[in-house]
């Protein structure tokens, strides 16, 4: 999108900004402020309390995510130093990562109404009357004023941190008060008209992922679609029989139902992953594998990971399947011979079961909703060798199995191509 230039453009002075239109002047924030101080953080919760925004209330685009905020017991003099009003800006100054440090948002009239306080890890600025801050936070917030920020940050006990003095020496270009208000205005009504297609499109995608559960779901216990068990050469409309199993309800009636311990085999004997072959091998663990697609998100040796304790073996093509926090449904097929987390079991199913098959039987809301009361009897949620082993699972024919995944490989793989296209 392109926009008609300003008539005259001048140096600013400052190599990262470049030039700015001639009647626009350039500042250190320093100069444009009332305040520039720190918040507080209380001695103690107190449901009756102030609440006190912290930094996870912070999105990184500059919005407000404000679910459960801390209320605390304050002084009456630190409520009097901290209260927030509309139009100051609050930034994280103090943050593990540099992708936070720096977050600036806007104190809107709503958030305002809640009278709020903010954090010892937070900084607020508010600007004279010579400064629209809306166009502040819109400047703190691009790319080349967050990198100000970031850039001069420091790392301290492992922490990123700013200072009222870094905030001050932000250097801005700075239009008269009418055109701030001109360049605010026109940014909220477009980023508003951007804001509301990205919900629409999030929206789209939302159900598309629906569609995508509720087709692996109603498959792998149902069985194939009319259309699709036509074409496989297996009865469209096969009569149904209770399973005896209350989380899986109703199966075709030419299916089986076998115990898993019989037919899934769980890896056993863990090997050094500092030692060859297998520092050189992919590992596999939770934080690489897609919630609920099965998808791995990235591929990197033991070595690379710098892994030290024990890994399981796994051939190309089992099943590994994370046994912790099993409402994030993790679970993919080894792309080759790999190890993988000990947090995490691998699967290879006997002559009776494909692993794909199993597979898609992982990733189903019907086996989630089954490891999710089970893990809910244990301390920590996870799913024992016992508990997997006591699993009653359906068992279609092999050559129906191995259509079943043919076919959610392939229909997945449409509604794959589709969110990444949105």
């Amino acid at each position: 999108m392109r926009y008609p230039a300003y008539p005259r453009y001048k140096p600013s002075g400052v190599e990262w900004l470049g030039d700015v239109p001639e009647h626009w002047e350039v500042k250190r924030v320093r100069h444009l402020l009332l305040r520039n101080d720190g918040g507080v953080w209380g001695d103690e919760d107190d449901p009756e309390g102030t609440i006190v925004l912290r930094s996870t209330e912070q999105t990184l685009d500059g919005r407000w995510r404000i679910k459960e905020p801390a209320r605390r017991a304050l002084s009456a003099r630190e409520m009097r130093e901290c209260a927030l009003d509309a139009g100051d800006l609050v930034i994280t100054k103090s943050s593990g990562s540099a992708f936070h440090i720096g977050k600036t948002s806007l104190v809107t009239n709503d958030v305002a109404r809640l009278k709020p306080c903010f954090s010892n890890f937070m900084q607020r600025l508010r600007f004279g009357e010579r400064t629209d801050p809306r166009l502040a936070a819109y400047v703190l917030n691009c790319p080349t004023g967050r990198q100000q920020l970031v850039y001069n940050s420091n790392t301290t006990t492992g922490l990123a941190n700013l200072n009222g003095s870094v905030l001050g020496d932000v250097i801005i270009g700075f239009p008269p008060l009418s055109e701030q208000r001109a360049i605010a205005d026109f940014l909220d009504a477009h980023t508003a008209k951007l804001d509301t297609l990205v919900s629409k499109k999030r929206a789209l995608i939302d159900k598309l992922k629906e569609k995508r559960t509720a087709l692996i779901s109603r498959t792998v216990t149902r069985g194939l679609p009319p259309e699709a068990a036509h074409a496989a050469g297996l009865d469209p409309y096969p009569k149904l029989k209770g399973s005896g199993i209350e989380w899986l309800g109703d199966v075709p009636e030419h299916w089986e139902v076998r115990k898993f311990s019989r037919e899934v085999r769980i890896a056993e004997g863990q090997v050094n992953p500092e030692t060859e072959p297998y520092a050189s091998m992919l590992l596999v663990a939770p934080n690489y594998i897609e919630s609920a697609t099965g998808r791995l998100l990235s591929i990197e040796t033991a070595a690379e990971q710098g892994a030290e304790s024990g890994k399981y073996m796994c051939r190309r093509g089992d099943v590994i399947y994370s046994k912790i926090r099993p409402a994030l449904a993790k679970v993919t097929i080894a792309p080759n011979d790999c190890l993988c987390s000990a947090d995490m079991y691998p699967l290879r199913a006997s002559e009776h079961f494909v692993n794909r098959y199993v597979f898609w039987l992982f990733l189903s809301q019907q086996f989630t909703a089954w490891s999710l009361l089970e893990s809910d009897r244990v301390a920590m949620p996870k799913i024992n060798r016992e508990t997997l082993g006591e699993l009653r699972m359906p068992l279609p024919p092999t050559s129906e199995q191995h259509a079943i995944a043919d076919f959610l490989d392939r229909e997945t793989a449409k509604i794959d191509r589709m969110t990444a296209k949105i």
